[in-house]
């Protein structure tokens, strides 16, 4: 678990309250980093899931996210730019537990839409909020003034906002993938 805070002293007098014998604290400074990269990797576990209920297969999956990888890096290099290792937990390791687990509420999510929900009855279907849904307009609308290249936030919301078909946005997208 990463502890995220601008006075490192707090956070260090802080993380030892939550270790346990399972739980191991890290320490960061990169607060707005931790907060755009928890906001973007519900917005690549909703695309995992769409993959997931389309059955694209795994391998196209690991594809999706080894780019979101790169675009969540591309994109806090502009909205937040400092010194910051992409593979660390906060990021890499948050990014694929959100975009492969079937106990991601964004991931399951996406997996409704996939499967040919519509993004009102998918909601109806959760339990609980998909954080993501209300995280990809947030970005979105960010990253207009900031112009980063953002295909994969962009078809997650062409399908949440723009109403365009699951099937179709991930076909443009994979011409998008590298």
């Amino acid at each position: 678990m990463t502890v995220g805070s601008l006075d490192i002293h707090l956070a260090e007098a802080f993380a030892p309250c939550l270790q346990g014998p399972a739980l191991r604290t890290i320490i960061s400074s990169d607060v707005d980093g931790i907060e755009y990269g928890a906001v973007l990797k519900n917005v690549y576990g909703i695309c995992g899931g769409i993959i997931y209920g389309l059955k694209n297969g795994d391998n196209f999956l690991a594809n999706l996210v080894s780019n979101a990888i790169r675009e969540m890096d591309r994109f806090l290099a502009v909205a937040s730019p400092r010194e910051r290792n992409i593979c660390d937990s906060v990021y890499l390791g948050d990014l694929l537990v959100t975009a492969y687990s079937k106990f991601s509420r964004n991931h399951n999510f996406g997996a409704y839409i996939g499967r040919g929900y519509s993004v009102k009855a998918a909601m109806m279907e959760m339990e609980m909020v998909a954080e993501g849904y209300y995280g990809t307009k947030c970005i979105y609308e960010i990253n207009k003034k900031l112009g980063v290249d953002m295909p994969i936030l962009d078809c997650v919301y062409s399908i949440l906002y723009e109403k365009m078909s699951a099937q179709k946005a991930i076909d443009i997208l994979a011409d998008k993938l590298k």
